[in-house]
């Protein structure tokens, strides 16, 4: 390299194509070299780990008078050869009667050179031994390693090579905001070099983004994904990639280990123990990661105990196929997707892949039973939140049970414990999907399950709109619930027989309906569902205008959710409050009411009341004067609404079409209709920060005891008030990582250190913070 040749002395190869990004990289790594006298660039095959050590070998190039030197060793298979090559490379000599060990250390002794030892990983235990006699005995050496796992050596200092920037696929994918990723980068400059007319446009910017993200943002991945470019277009090279290892295929000059995809995973795959191939494929049954605890259960087996998997799992951490995650309480572990494919094919060839498949989905049903307890009471936030991470190991266990002989049963079980969870965060076409599935495979089943899942397919039928299936399902319920004696089914199925009549605004039946339900669920001792049927019976008169009847059951119901910590039953009665509050024309205690319930809708991921929430508040602002605000929480409110395919009650309905027709016509309507699309356009967090701005700390008062509240902004530095701003668009920290051109983790840190300073807890009030110090602005009021 030219850079490298006005400096020193070297035999760096002449690149044949760019270095696409990786510029924090290079400044790390380069930082790092300059203090370690071992550095080791650590990372799985095709991550970049040499192309990266080459950069940075070029860039310190002026510190090592006597050289920059590379040693290849991929092509070396005798471990006792090492010291040959790097003799070689060294042009040092061998003595007769003496070590080359020995002879190499003597004629460094006086040297300051920088040696990079490239691709180590099999041979571990010779580069290590070399390196430490070299580094022992000449003080002016360096050396930079590349391998898939550590030299372990004293005073060696570890970096692990991450992935290339890339986007987050429920982010924007037009073309402009995808081109400043560097897994883009390199896709597009590779993909124009194999056809020079290539580029990133409106039509491929999304199948782009799909094949980056999918490859894991792996270099190696992309570039032989780009290269078919030549012949498919890169919507079909996205839909090939459940095939990855027949269509990533290169060319013959590349190195052999990384003319395919599958070269470079068998590479590292034959360098494994028995015992470390086992538990890669066991692995393999679970999507988007793992906690040790899930390991130890799901993958300890024949050949592995369970007290040998943290070992063995710290070994597959080592050698860069397991990727950990340490920074929560606990740490988690997943394996980038390229990886699972591999070590699924490996799963599938062994007798035992039903059993680990079993094991596992028997996991995830242990987790849900477990969660199902606790989902309606004081410790529901932590359990909605541990299987929201759980979310795609759930869906692979009901995946498998759906085809497993006899599974239908157990798959019922699994899917109707989730239900609560499926409701309360608004998953609810999944919900009914799963739902509906096990119990047509239930067939005539009567089974405890079998009332519960019909009662939640009723409900999510009705809040959707499809009263005929709602019914269907609701009195299957009442007929199924008879047959087993299950007096509390039959008191559900009253319930959602109940709402359908609300639906249709017969009020009469619909009270009749929720009274006989309230009374079973007294007879059987379900304190929360006595609170449920109560806060129904309140809507209810809430809807024929009885307010006294409405207030007085949301009463009863308030207390009763209180005493039993379910913060759903609180935040729908809360909101519910608020909505007579506004009946009533009382907009302050509405205000207060609504705000309650946002920001405990949100804590817990309601998103049914969150958006409800919204809606009120705009009745707030409209109250105060703020048109532009109630404009946007209306279009905000309405977006979400749809979102979860939340059907309105008819009067509810009505209301909110007279807003906005009251809202154009005060305002006029291309200003209303312009703020209302903007609404459309917030997330949700967005949107509720908006709502939620007024209930925050005054930026202007100083001195109260408001940590962060007095001078704040002076506190952040320019690139955490620059962090602030992007959160306040909504973007997610990988958007902020790629829009920055920092690691992901780097952006996680700003993001962190911005709450401790300004004494926050939700990015909801860093958006709210930085809208009113004008850093993000939204439509004029």
């Amino acid at each position: 390299m030219a850079g490298a040749s006005a400096a020193a002395p070297n035999n760096l190869p002449v690149a044949l194509t760019t270095f696409v990004g990786r510029e924090r990289e290079m400044e790390e790594a380069g930082r790092l070299l300059a203090e370690a006298r071992l550095l080791t660039l650590a990372g799985a095959g095709g991550c970049g780990k040499s192309r990266l050590a080459l950069k940075v070998a070029e860039l310190a190039a002026g510190a090592f008078p006597d050289g920059v030197w590379v040693v290849e060793l991929a092509g070396l298979s005798n471990p006792a050869l090492v010291p040959q090559a790097v003799a070689t490379t060294l042009e040092v000599l061998e003595q007769p009667g003496r070590p080359l060990g020995e002879t190499l250390a003597g004629r460094l002794r006086s040297k300051r050179l920088l040696l990079v030892l490239d691709n180590c990983e099999h041979l571990l235990g010779a580069c290590a031994d070399l390196t430490e006699a070299l580094l022992r005995s000449a003080a002016g050496v360096r050396v930079l390693a590349t391998s898939r796992e550590a030299l372990r050596l004293p005073g060696e200092t570890v970096w692990r090579v991450p992935s290339l920037a890339m986007p987050d696929l429920s982010g924007s994918l037009a073309a402009k905001d995808l081109a400043g990723y560097e897994a883009v980068r390199l896709f597009v400059e590779r993909a124009a070099s194999a056809r020079p007319d290539f580029a990133l446009t409106a039509a491929n910017a999304a199948a782009v983004a799909q094949i980056c993200t999918r490859l894991d943002g792996m270099p190696l991945a992309i570039e032989l994904a780009a290269a078919r470019v030549r012949a498919l277009t890169p919507q079909q090279i996205a839909g090939r990639l459940g095939d990855r290892f027949r269509l990533l295929v290169g060319g013959s000059r590349k190195p052999a280990r990384h003319r395919t995809l599958r070269a470079a995973m068998d590479w590292s795959y034959e360098l494994l123990t028995d015992r470390e191939r086992t538990l890669l494929a066991r692995l393999s049954v679970f999507r988007g990661g793992w906690a040790l605890e899930a390991a130890e259960a799901v993958c300890a087996g024949e050949g592995i105990a369970g007290a040998d998997v943290l070992e063995i799992l710290t070994s597959l951490v080592d050698k860069s196929l397991v990727v950990v995650d340490a920074r929560g309480a606990d740490a988690r572990y997943r394996l980038l997707e390229t990886t699972w494919e591999y070590a699924r094919e490996c799963l599938s060839r062994a007798p035992e892949c039903a059993a680990a498949q079993a094991r596992h989905r028997d996991w995830c049903l242990r987790l849900a039973l477990a969660a199902d307890a606790h989902l309606r009471g004081p410790g529901q936030t932590s359990w909605l939140s541990r299987l929201a991470v759980e979310r795609d190991n759930l869906r692979a266990a009901l995946t498998w049970s759906r085809t497993e002989p006899g599974g239908a049963a157990v798959e019922l079980r699994l899917a109707t414990a989730l239900r609560w969870f499926w409701i309360v965060r608004g998953h609810w076409s999944e919900g009914r999907m799963w739902l509906e599935g096990a119990v047509s495979r239930a067939g005539g089943m009567r089974v405890p399950e079998l009332p519960r899942a019909l009662e939640c397919l009723a409900y999510l039928a009705e809040r959707q709109g499809d009263d005929e299936h709602s019914v269907a399902f609701a009195e299957r319920c009442l007929a199924v619930s008879t047959a087993l004696h299950d007096r509390y089914g039959v008191a559900d199925a009253l319930l959602r027989l109940a709402f359908t009549a609300l639906n249709r605004q017969d009020y009469d039946r619909a009270t009749r309906l929720v009274e006989q339900s309230l009374a079973l669920y007294r007879e059987v001792g379900a304190t929360k569902d006595v609170a449920l049927a109560l806060s129904t019976l309140g809507t209810v008169a809430r809807h024929r205008g009885d307010v006294s009847g409405a207030l007085a059951a949301y009463d009863e119901a308030l207390g009763i959710a209180t005493r039993a910590g379910d913060q759903t039953r609180v935040a729908y009665v809360t909101w519910a409050l608020a909505a007579v509050a506004s009946q009533q024309g009382d907009h302050d205690r509405a205000a207060t009411l609504h705000t309650r319930a946002l920001i405990l809708s949100r804590e817990i991921e309601y998103r049914m009341i969150a958006a409800a929430c919204l809606e009120g508040l705009a009745d707030v602002a409209v109250s105060r004067g703020r048109l532009a605000r109630a404009a946007r929480l209306l279009g905000a409110a309405a977006a979400h609404r749809e979102a979860l395919g939340l059907r309105m009650l008819p009067a509810d309905c009505a209301a909110h079409e007279a807003r906005i027709a009251s809202l154009r016509a005060a305002w006029g309507s291309g200003r209303c209709d312009r703020a209302v699309a903007a609404g459309r356009a917030m997330t949700l967090e967005q949107a509720a920060a908006n709502a939620l701005e007024p209930a925050l700390p005054d930026p202007r008062v100083r001195g109260r005891g408001l940590r962060g509240a007095a001078g704040a902004r002076a506190t952040l530095t320019a690139r955490e008030r620059e962090v602030a701003e992007l959160v306040a668009q909504g973007l997610t920290n990988r958007d902020i990582a790629g829009r920055l051109m920092v690691a992901e983790r780097t952006a996680e840190g700003h993001v962190q250190s911005i709450l401790n300073k300004l004494g926050f807890t939700s990015r909801a009030q860093i958006a709210a913070w930085a809208v009113a110090r004008g850093m993000h602005t939204v439509p004029a009021e």
